[in-house]
């Protein structure tokens, strides 16, 4: 049985919510490179539906990237090649409607965006128009396919080091730019990418001394996931860091609830009290009113003669 809400506990409830949004007003982009500016850290979590993406909008962070994750951590997939663009529209469609505050980030899903700058454009619009995205994020070092979008009227975030969506060519999800003349390549990617025009860049499962180097660089604002913490601010899989998704553990992640072990023991408790007849209760039913039974009785009655 639940435990009864005191109103004076709801109402303060709400207006700790109510100043935590105060906090975080809308993000527009000049207001990231000014946090870049004072080091203020920004933060970014994935959001995948209507109460995930509430539940960003109340805690008060900075960005929400309705990822290509979900590929993985909501579709059930073996890696974020697999969902498709129709997919993360849905899914970018249902976060949006959950969010006014914290700036929406698209994420264009593998094969969208590859073949052409036409292509690209396209996806990037639709994601856009259609579900309402504020900007869109691709991963690689593909200076002139961000500049083509930012050219069209859209804002790119780039993504580079690890990039979930070609992890067999760079041999698993394995930490990136290690030596010295790899981590050289992906700070010049790095400023490839901001000169194209990115308004941010994703830095992830890169060393911390290497991102320390790309964030003093680089005049736009570095998020990180696995890259230390000196970015301008970190990212994390929202399914990850509540517990919900537990196939595999990245290092960088730190789980700040368990939230699929209280989903596992509450759909057990249910089904034990099913199974023993102690739900429903009476307090879970509703009831006719007497002389109407009594009636529908009479009624059944008389079509039984």
């Amino acid at each position: 049985m639940s435990t009864p809400r005191n109103p004076g506990e709801e109402r303060g409830q709400t207006r700790a919510r109510t100043q935590i949004q105060a906090q975080s007003p809308t993000v527009s982009l000049p207001r990231l490179a000014e946090m870049k500016r004072r080091r203020e850290p920004i933060v970014m979590v994935t959001a995948y539906d209507w109460p995930s993406a509430q539940v960003a909008q109340e805690a008060g962070v900075d960005l929400v990237l309705a990822g290509d994750t979900a590929a993985m951590t909501v579709l059930g997939y073996p890696t974020t090649a697999q969902v498709t663009l129709e997919e993360m529209l849905v899914l970018t469609k249902a976060v949006r409607r959950g969010l006014s505050g914290p700036r929406l980030i698209g994420d264009l899903p593998f094969g969208s965006y590859e073949r052409s700058h036409q292509q690209a454009i396209a996806s990037a619009l639709r994601l856009v128009k259609e579900a309402g995205a504020d900007a869109v994020k691709f991963e690689g070092p593909v200076p002139d396919r961000a500049r083509a979008i930012v050219d069209a009227g859209i804002p790119v975030m780039g993504h580079l080091g690890l990039t979930p969506q070609t992890t067999t060519a760079l041999g698993g999800f394995r930490t990136q730019a290690r030596d010295a003349h790899a981590a050289r390549k992906l700070f010049d990617d790095a400023i490839a990418l901001e000169q194209a025009g990115c308004f941010a860049l994703v830095l992830e499962a890169v060393p911390a001394e290497v991102s320390t180097l790309v964030t003093e660089r680089l005049q736009i604002p570095t998020i990180g996931i696995g890259a230390g913490a000196d970015t301008d601010g970190q990212v994390l899989v929202l399914n990850d860091l509540l517990g919900i998704f537990d196939q595999f553990t990245p290092r960088f992640v730190k789980r700040y609830a368990e939230i699929r072990q209280e989903m596992l023991a509450a759909v057990s408790a249910f089904a034990e009290d099913v199974r023993s007849r102690r739900f429903p209760t009476d307090a879970h039913s509703y009831a006719m009113k007497p002389d109407e039974l009594a009636r529908l009785r009479t009624l059944l009655e008389a079509d039984a003669a």
